[in-house]
């Protein structure tokens, strides 16, 4: 295998393309999603916790560092193992919880720090000062909580009294699922119980918070969904649990991609139909290659929209996104991103039609020498998506791979490992 730290350090990738299919075996790290909330949950029940299968991250080590912060005890054993002992209560921290671009831990912690008794500033980069977090911060509010944003934005400043409170919140969940699952993992700590409820019928990919129910439940909450915009949580707390993460949907997609795309087989060690999170809808998109859906509705599997536009380009009919709004508020304006970077590859490939992307696939391009550097917006998901086109488009360069860290620091070695060429 390639020594990649050096290429990696040089800020910049090109990605051979291969020969002939790709084969091999390829494990996608564990799921962020989960990891998160795993973490947040253990901090949040007194005993001693056992979180296996984590992802090791950027993100999850932010989210970790900020539950150190906050007095609860996070060892990590081995490479994919969170211990967490808590005593089943967060203290305000001393410092600020700086969350970089983590969008899991901004919303995640907004809601849990109510907890904390004083006040507590969450902050993230400058990419995360741009993302809203407004909808949530009036929810809280709407309970009588001290908390304020700036201009919708983090950071955010919670005054809290130790507890959540009870009665009913209301939430604006049309910009982000995890506005939802923020407020219900919280509810769990309250003075009583606590009614969650959708102001509008619109929702960011909902599967997220089927997560979030599963999750909770493992840690021994009790939580019910009383109607289709409204949960009820008792105000039992957390128990300390073993709790095994699944592996990433998200990540996989990118595996289940390169097969289609190189029309090679990559075994996993999981089926698609054994993932619990949303993500995994795109298995059977991907599988469709190269007659992709004329039209695909991507408000369910957000995450996996760059790598089937990606392959879309590829494809034998254009391809329409449509439902993926969603996709200018994550790390970067994604749709913006995805249009910008294929058309770098060939001028008219994309075009952004309102929230809508359309991808005018041409089959043509593989085997094609077309020289692009890709710009990766420090976002994870341009750069692994966009590592793709590299399969078989010569020329393609990805500028910052290391972003790649926030999910999946190992994924250019696992690329290396299954026979790609990086330089």
């Amino acid at each position: 295998m390639t020594d990649l730290s050096d290429i990696l350090a040089r800020g910049a990738v090109t990605i051979t393309p291969v020969d002939g299919p790709i084969r091999g075996n390829a494990a996608p790290p564990g799921s962020k999603s989960i990891t998160n909330r795993a973490l947040l949950l253990a901090a949040l029940a007194e005993g001693t916790s056992h979180i296996t299968g984590a992802l090791k991250s950027l993100d999850t080590t932010l989210m970790a560092r900020a539950l150190r912060q906050m007095g609860v005890d996070v060892t990590e054993p081995d490479a994919t193992t969170f211990v967490v002992k808590s005593l089943g209560r967060l203290t305000a921290p001393s410092e600020p919880l700086m969350l970089g671009n983590a969008g899991t831990a901004m919303r995640f912690l907004t809601a849990a720090v109510t907890l904390c008794e004083g006040k507590v500033v969450v902050d993230g980069d400058a990419h995360m000062r741009k993302r809203p977090i407004g909808p949530l911060v009036a929810a809280l509010r709407s309970v009588g909580i001290t908390a304020t944003d700036t201009d919708g934005c983090p950071p955010v400043t919670v005054t809290g009294a130790g507890r959540f409170g009870a009665g009913r919140v209301e939430i604006d969940g049309g910009l982000s699922s995890q506005y939802v699952s923020a407020l219900l993992m919280a509810a769990a700590c309250a003075d009583g119980p606590v009614e969650v409820a959708l102001t509008g019928p619109e929702i960011g990919a909902r599967g997220y918070v089927d997560l979030t129910l599963a999750a909770m439940r493992r840690f021994g909450a009790d939580v019910e969904q009383t109607g289709a915009q409204a949960w009820r949580v008792a105000p039992t707390g957390y128990r300390a649990a073993e709790f095994a993460v699944e592996p990433d949907a998200s990540a996989a997609t990118y595996l289940w991609a390169a097969a289609a795309l190189t029309g090679g087989a990559i075994d996993l060690g999981t089926p698609a139909s054994a993932f619990t999170q949303p993500d995994a809808a795109a298995a059977a998109v991907i599988a469709s290659f190269p007659h992709l859906p004329a039209e695909i509705e991507g408000s369910q599997m957000q995450d996996a929209i760059p790598t089937i536009a990606v392959l879309a380009a590829f494809n034998e009919n254009p391809v329409r996104f449509t439902g993926i709004a969603n996709l200018r508020v994550k790390e970067c304006d994604r749709i913006r991103a995805l249009a910008t970077e294929l058309n770098r590859i060939r001028p008219g490939l994309a075009e952004e039609q309102g929230d809508d992307l359309l991808v005018h696939s041409d089959p043509t391009l593989a085997g094609q020498r077309l020289p692009a550097r890709i710009e990766t917006y420090s976002d994870h998901r341009i750069a692994m998506s966009f590592a793709l086109a590299g399969l078989r488009i010569e020329g393609i360069t990805i500028l910052d791979p290391a972003c790649t860290g926030k999910t999946w620091p190992e994924y250019w070695q696992v690329l290396d490992g299954l026979g790609v060429r990086l330089s």
